[in-house]
């Protein structure tokens, strides 16, 4: 079973009845962006607003932002903006373009799949694009027999903000496995190549065929013209779309993508206790703000005079990091530009406005 529909105004939707943490979606709002403005590259996952990534397996490209352009009147203050830079006029048999929320199935447990009692399960969101037709959303478990299925969409008219419902039933066949792990996946097709296109879109749940995955859908990188923003995006058990939950702080928003990603950057900001292990290593403890979901790969900027050991003249740039601990602090410690003495202690903190340490453990 499956529905989508439109509205223009969500005046007459009845009222969520007080209801709160129903969002299975994180940051469905866009507020948090701790990335700031980032481009697409080919075969790679690529994050922007936090917990939405875009997957492009072809040469198109695009900007990927934050914007301000929101539906009127629905309390939401940012959207995430899809910008096309590379068209793909000729697409391949292969080429595929997502905007997508990828799950721990932890997370989803809830939804009962693999059991007779497997649960309805209702998107809804808003959406606005200068590329007018049909639009596929695939529902995706990747259990070790992979199953999806697939429901379309339709954006009426160019450049107009349009609010989108689809329903599903559960999947009483395959469970969702339950690990800290990408198990479960929505996925907004941007567009796709006749490797999935080419057989009968697939509406139920179903083993995974290629073919039907995304059948009908229309090319939105078919032009550098083209654009589109999505904003409140709520996944929520049941088969009636509810207002979108607005009850949920934007520290308490911040805090759910931070298990995933986490970084500190700019200009005079702590990052942590350091020391000198040796006369040319400091080491330095930083705590988490969040347990992260896994252990995160760390990077730095790397930049010239990054970092300064405060009670000391030294500044340096290379991080490393050597050991973490229980997901919820990790010792970090630099290789190059330090002379000093060992077990002279102070602060780490950042020189320039470019001075970035990121921890990832994105899914």
């Amino acid at each position: 079973m499956s529905r989508a529909r439109d509205f223009a105004d969500l005046a007459g939707a009845a009222d969520a009845g007080g209801i709160t943490g129903k969002n299975v979606a994180i940051n469905g709002a866009m507020q948090v962006n701790q990335r700031g403005d980032q481009s697409t590259s080919a075969g790679s996952n690529t994050y922007f607003v936090d917990r939405f990534n875009v997957y492009i397996q072809a040469t198109a490209a695009a900007n990927l932002t934050q914007s301000t352009d929101v539906p009127s009147g629905q309390g939401f203050a940012y959207s995430a903006k899809i910008d096309v830079t590379t068209a793909d006029t000729s697409v391949g048999a292969s080429d595929l373009g997502l905007f997508r929320q990828v799950f721990e199935g932890q997370n989803v447990q809830q939804l009962a799949y693999g059991t007779s009692s497997a649960k309805k399960l209702t998107l809804s969101f808003w959406v606005k694009s200068s590329k007018t037709g049909i639009h596929i959303i695939e529902f995706y478990n990747s259990a070790s027999t992979a199953r999806q299925q697939s429901q379309s969409y339709t954006i009426s008219a160019a450049d107009t903000w349009e609010y989108k419902t689809i329903t599903i039933d559960g999947d009483t066949a395959t469970a969702i496995d339950n690990t800290a792990n990408a198990e479960f996946y929505v996925q907004w097709v941007l567009y796709a190549g006749s490797n999935y296109t080419s057989g009968t879109l697939n509406t139920s749940w179903n083993n995974v065929t290629d073919a039907n995955r995304y059948v009908g859908q229309v090319n939105f990188f078919d032009s550098t013209s083209n654009n589109m923003f999505i904003t409140g995006v709520q996944l929520e058990v049941g088969e009636q779309a509810t207002p979108f939950d607005h009850s949920e702080s934007y520290g308490e928003t911040l805090a759910k993508c931070q298990r995933y990603y986490w970084q500190v950057a700019g200009s005079g900001l702590l990052v942590g206790q350091g020391f000198y292990f040796s006369s040319s290593e400091v080491d330095c403890i930083v705590n988490f703000p969040q347990t992260m979901r896994a252990t995160p790969t760390f990077t730095s900027s790397n930049n010239s005079g990054d970092f300064g050991f405060m009670n000391n003249s030294d500044n340096f740039d290379t991080w490393t990091a050597q050991q973490f601990f229980d997901g919820s602090r990790v010792n970090v410690y630099t290789i190059s530009g330090v002379s000093g003495t060992a077990g002279y202690s102070g602060y780490i903190r950042m020189l320039n406005s470019t001075s970035k340490i990121q921890f990832d453990a994105e899914l």
